[in-house]
């Protein structure tokens, strides 16, 4: 299955699925901070998800409970940028727990990762959009519902085009 981002909707079999992306738009040269979503072709790697909040998740990527001391690096000049890490961490980093429910599922998209290229940008997922679809800060994100209904279908070999 191939999903295709085109003028804010994804596009797979018949469905037609309203997001939000970065602030900045999309582009060819993303580089880390620039609040924009990153153009090419890319397969998906796993899923995160906030077991207090949904027992069970129906899904066939590989699933990881997001715990309070997880975390994805996002400083450039650290040897642990683009990963997953713990939190405290002494460089920079995002939090996956969050009070507000847009990480209580992450789709981690395979952008910057084998290999990692400092600067390149990091943490880019599908993940549940804000109220109003309102911008990202270089994510994709959709209504909780659909994120269950995508949860579903996406595997390993599921390609999501950015155009």
């Amino acid at each position: 299955m191939n999903i295709k981002l085109k003028n804010k909707f994804l596009y797979f079999d018949k469905y037609k699925i309203k997001c939000a992306i970065g602030k900045r738009g999309i582009t060819s040269k993303k580089i880390e901070g620039d609040e924009k979503t990153p153009k090419g072709t890319f397969t998906f790697i796993s899923i995160f998800y906030r077991k207090d909040r949904i027992p069970r998740l129906k899904a066939l990527l590989k699933k990881n409970v997001i715990k309070k001391n997880i975390g994805w690096c996002d400083d450039t000049r650290s040897k642990y940028y683009n990963r997953l890490i713990k939190v405290p961490f002494k460089k920079s980093a995002e939090k996956l727990w969050l009070k507000e429910n847009i990480y209580d599922v992450i789709i981690v998209i395979n952008y910057n990762l084998k290999p990692v290229i400092k600067n390149k940008g990091s943490a880019i997922f599908l993940h549940i959009a804000k109220k109003n679809y309102r911008a990202t800060k270089g994510c994709i994100a959709i209504s909780r519902d659909n994120m269950f209904f995508l949860a579903s279908k996406i595997n390993n070999k599921t390609k999501i085009i950015i155009h």
